[in-house]
């Protein structure tokens, strides 16, 4: 952008104007004035319309000369503006044609789909008055990251940690001063730095509406509380900020992510490119409708809207205009704040043609694989759809898109309770899922792992109760996954069994350990390290609650989870063995190999439900073979193993037994070494994991 004050050329409505920047979207400060630049394909005119901060009646309307349009674009640098005092929209004029999807309307006001805040969102919860429409405000772009440096982690190497932002701190019992907030998490660096993970996953933090559909359940007000509906893609949340950010949005943001990073910890943004809050021919009608519903929006042939989101609405992708905007965006949030990686919900629509179809080689998702700007950022798919379009092991990936592994949740979740006919399946999972992401052409950083997100059940309730329990949310236990692959361990909720809440420690520790000693990168929701629970609804969208919120008692009530938890993150990082392929060992022994219940047995059969792997290779820059040897028995009984003979001067060591007596006392549990001609016995539906050692 040019530097130096340009001078006013001419005058509108009373103030100084010129053409203003083409080439550069949105709103932003120049010298000496405000640039704003806007498109419309189809609008035959555009007024700028300007607010005094928190009020609906417009001090000024400024129509954009024809002059001031090159091509489609509007472009008009205003003078003597002062960003704090004013908020801005747009009015456009154009056809009107709902059967061909063109349905302008000049006298509403339009949101700049290039906001980088949304006014009137600041205090969580806070009803606005009648007659509220978003409007925008411009940003100063002060925040200097000097000489501030990404991790750049390598994809297996991550252990990413799902949280959503409120729900971290909210709850009184997390012990920090800004509850609720960016900076709430950043009190809690220390607690995740001691966990373990490198990566957090916040669920969406891009402008929305928590009011949206708010209605009241049984004395309790539900609100939107996951975000899954974005405002505008361009504006961070202001309720998330702990202070309030006028014409500093995003700061808070910044500084977490700086802080994050800086000790080693990734941040992956949940974005939601498949939907807006528009919703169908009954939503709201506040920003792309109103500027080319039927570019920006997937139509059908009588201008109708498709749902393949269910949420009312679809984006159209891979119209050229919508790619502009979506890659636009996501170079905004790594240039702007340094975003490590998006996780792309129901990212099978971005795949989606204009009329709906997949397509093999979506222009989209090719853009976003070789963008310069984007090159080192992690791109996750969740390859699925609302509308039956399932692409887990197909999405197009170009080796660099990776996805969210739903078959290693599903069966993984089978195989642990102990289902029939899961174990060499369940070995597939946990060494990669090569059957479906062939390494020829996906790489060896194509698989997300996890068994427990934000959708669904918990970890502890997957193992607390057979069936959801989402009354709570007002739909009468409708709404929610139905098939949940969970176990009650014999009584459905909570209990004061001593027998059956040991047991379900044991399968929450069970899970936890597996998907540690899996190869990929892996993922897991905040709170499950600590058994935190939902109480049984699996799809806790609307619940701004306890329920939603984690509680951080939990933290010392399931002291041993928490204990085991943070051992295995920190095994899974000493041991790359676990997480991708390593050099080759010196002693021989394969990358990966299977034993079962005997030394290189790899044979299973529908009633087999004790596996038994052994990892082999090479630490970088180290002599010495990594070797791990991880069993896992989902059966309801007692198995005999016999390990694999270790070269001279190597004993097998017990690392971890799900199975063994915790000291709470020393907060570690009773192991030692394997002498007896490496013969063991894994207790029933428990995990051991040994480590060659020299004796």
């Amino acid at each position: 952008m040019a530097e130096g004050m340009k001078q006013p050329t001419g005058m509108v409505n009373g103030f100084q104007v010129r053409p203003g920047y083409y080439e550069y979207n949105g709103a932003f400060e120049v010298a000496g004035g405000v640039n704003f630049t806007v498109h419309s394909f189809e609008a035959t005119s555009c007024t700028l319309v300007l607010f005094h901060n928190r009020e609906n009646e417009p001090y000024a309307k400024i129509p954009f000369p024809d002059s001031y349009r090159i091509g489609n674009t509007y472009a008009m640098i205003v003078y003597d503006l002062d960003i704090s005092e004013f908020e801005y929209a747009y009015q456009f004029d154009g056809p009107f044609d709902p059967t061909r999807g063109l349905i302008f309307n000049k006298d509403k006001y339009i949101l700049d789909p290039y906001a980088k805040a949304v006014a009137g969102q600041r205090i969580w919860g806070e009803k606005q008055d009648e007659g509220f429409f978003y409007k925008a405000r411009v940003v100063r772009k002060e925040y200097d990251w000097g000489e501030s440096k990404q991790p750049e982690l390598p994809f297996e190497d991550l252990i990413i940690y799902e949280m959503h932002v409120r729900g971290f701190t909210k709850d009184a019992s997390s012990h920090v001063k800004n509850k609720g907030t960016f900076a709430g998490i950043r009190e809690k660096i220390p607690y995740l730095l001691e966990l373990g993970v490198n990566a957090v996953e916040l669920m969406p933090i891009f402008e929305f509406d928590e009011l949206e559909d708010t209605r009241e359940v049984d004395g309790e007000q539900l609100l939107n509380y996951w975000g899954y509906s974005p405002v505008c893609f361009f504006a961070p949340n202001t309720s998330y900020s702990s202070k309030d950010p006028h014409n500093r949005e995003g700061l808070e943001l910044k500084k977490l992510i700086r802080e994050l990073n800086q000790n080693g910890i990734e941040v992956i943004l949940d974005v939601v490119f498949n939907h807006t809050a528009e919703g169908n021919e009954k939503g709201p009608f506040f920003s792309f409708k109103g500027i080319d519903n039927n570019i920006y929006y997937m139509l059908t042939p009588d201008g109708h809207y498709y749902n393949f989101s269910g949420c009312g609405n679809v984006l159209n992708c891979n119209h050229p205009i919508v790619q502009q905007m979506i890659i636009e965006c996501l170079r905004y949030w790594v240039t702007n704040y340094r975003v490590d990686g998006f996780r792309f919900d129901l990212a099978s629509i971005l795949g989606r043609n204009e009329d709906g179809s997949p397509m093999s080689k979506p222009p989209l998702l090719q853009s976003l694989a070789f963008d310069p700007i984007l090159a080192n950022v992690k791109l996750i798919a969740e390859a699925w759809d609302a509308g039956g379009l399932y692409q887990v092991g197909t999405f197009p990936s170009w080796k660099r898109w990776a996805e969210w592994n739903g078959k290693y949740r599903d069966d993984m979740r089978c195989f642990l309770k102990g289902d029939a006919n899961m174990a060499e399946t369940a070995i597939a999972r946990m060494t990669g899922s090569r059957d479906i992401y062939n390494p020829d052409s996906r790489g060896y950083d194509a698989t997300v792992n996890f068994l427990n997100c934000h959708d669904g059940f918990t970890l502890y309730d997957m193992y607390s109760y057979n069936v959801k329990h989402n009354e709570k949310n007002g739909w009468n236990n409708e709404d929610g996954e139905s098939n949940n692959r969970s176990w009650n361990c014999g009584v459905e909720g909570e209990t004061d069994d001593e027998q059956i809440n040991a047991l379900r420690l044991q399968m929450c520790k069970n899970a936890f350990a597996t998907l540690m000693c899996s190869r990929g990168a892996v993922m897991f929701l905040a709170g499950d390290e600590f058994c935190n629970t939902q109480f049984g609804n699996n799809n806790a969208y609307c619940q701004d609650n306890i329920v939603s919120w984690l509680d951080w008692s939990r933290k010392e009530k399931y002291a041993e989870m928490y204990q085991f938890a943070k051992f295995m993150i920190h095994f899974r990082k000493e041991h790359p063995v676990l997480r991708k392929h390593t050099e080759k060992a010196r002693c021989g022994f394969p990358d990966i190999s299977i034993h079962n219940d005997a030394p290189w047995n790899e044979s299973c059969n529908s009633e087999t439900r004790c596996i038994s792997l052994m990892y082999a290779g090479r630490k970088p820059n180290q002599e010495t073979d990594d070797i791990v040897y991880v069993a896992v028995n989902a059966y309801w009984g007692d198995v005999p193993l016999t390990l694999p003979e270790l070269p001279a001067g190597l004993i097998w060591k017990i690392k971890a037994d799900t199975a063994a007596e915790y000291d709470k006392a020393w907060q570690s549990w009773a192991l030692g070494e394997v002498i007896d001609e490496c013969r063991i016995t894994i207790k029933a539906r428990s995990v051991m994991i040994l480590v060659a050692e020299k004796r």
